[in-house]
């Protein structure tokens, strides 16, 4: 799978000739080709698609990218060499570049370099990435379904005395040994006190009875990314840990029922947070409801508050709301969904109703 013929489609509308392709995931998107950090270029014009890299992965390119002409920097030839020979073959005039990726020293020494314009295109690439293809959809469920199975299984060993890092590493090894290609990101487990940290970092904290584990992860198949959240409790549930759970279950179900093509990211996030809000924790959710998923773990567009432009049709993005008391406890609950015209589907399939293990 790659997107150089739909990258390609939208350069003249764009008044570019071409683009320069220097980030990783946008590397990847075009060709259907990892190859780690800076170690690749791929330039897409109007007619032609190239992808410059060095002799580490120049076999492997050869092997995997199609529909573009793999060329092998060197001294001889470095990237920028390659790449005005292309200009001036071509007679490349605009240039679009990732101006949201560029640092300062590689934009100067592009600007120096090349015999071309450079533009700025990230928010072209943005929005081409943002509208999932059939193939590319079939990959996110699939990576969906791997880290549902991983969770399910990681369940019967959340217990009183296990630590919250081992939690995460039984997560991590079951997505690997069930197809996953990497993670998308460090698993999250916390529990008890440690739940009021969205974004915490297992530790060698006991999970406890009494208490909620929270559990965020997701993994890798074919490039894509997968993201959910689940919050269990053990042993048992004060009234509060019930009132805080079902208030965050509701507010997602009110986000998903407004998630469709053509409302904005600000109006699905709020129909979530009104719920939260009119619940009397609307100061204990500090973040958005939600965020693209795709090559990338967090891409365009979001469910945000500062979202005021309509979510397009073959978006996919995460439902996530959550209350984080301070000390105390935390709740989060995350399913991944596509949107249409008509609505969402939610491609997320592990139970929501509050388990006590």
């Amino acid at each position: 799978m790659n997107h150089f013929k739909k990258i390609a489609s939208v350069l003249e509308t764009h008044s570019l000739d071409a683009v320069l392709l220097t980030c990783e995931a946008n590397r990847f998107y075009a060709s259907g080709f990892h190859s780690s950090g800076t170690d690749g270029i791929a330039l897409v014009t109007r007619r032609h698609n190239y992808y410059f890299t060095d002799s580490r992965y120049t076999e492997a390119a050869a092997r995997s990218v199609q529909n573009a002409e793999i060329r092998e920097a060197n001294r001889q030839h470095p990237y920028s060499a390659l790449i005005n020979a292309v200009i001036d073959a071509e007679g490349l005039k605009r240039i679009g570049y990732e101006d949201e990726y560029v640092t300062v020293a590689d934009w100067r020494r592009y600007t120096e370099k090349l015999h071309g314009e450079l533009v700025p295109a990230s928010a072209l690439l943005w929005q081409l990435r943002a509208v999932k293809d059939a193939e590319e959809r079939n990959c996110l469920i699939q990576a969906q379904r791997i880290a549902e199975r991983a969770l399910t299984e990681t369940l019967n060993d959340i217990r009183p005395g296990v630590p919250e890092r081992e939690i995460a590493a039984l997560l991590l090894y079951r997505m690997l040994h069930y197809g996953a290609e990497d993670k998308s990101f460090d698993p999250i487990v916390v529990s008890g006190p440690n739940g009021s940290l969205p974004h915490g970092v297992p530790s060698e904290k006991l999970i406890q009875a009494g208490e909620f584990v929270t559990m965020d992860i997701g993994c890798k198949f074919s490039g894509y990314c997968s993201d959910m959240t689940r919050t269990v409790a053990v042993g048992h549930v004060t009234e509060e840990m019930d009132t805080v759970y079902h208030t965050v279950l509701q507010a997602q179900l009110a986000g998903i029922a407004a998630a469709r093509a053509g409302v904005s990211g600000a109006a699905v996030d709020g129909a979530a947070r009104t719920v939260i809000e009119n619940a009397g924790y609307g100061a204990f959710f500090g973040h958005s409801f939600g965020h693209g998923v795709g090559v990338e773990i967090h891409e365009s567009p979001n469910a945000s508050p500062a979202n005021a432009q309509p979510l397009p049709a073959g978006a996919v993005i995460s439902a996530e709301p959550g209350i984080y008391l301070p000390g105390k406890l935390g709740v989060r609950i995350e399913d991944v969904v596509i949107l249409s015209e008509t609505g969402c589907e939610d491609i997320t399939l592990s139970p929501k109703e509050l388990m006590i293990l």
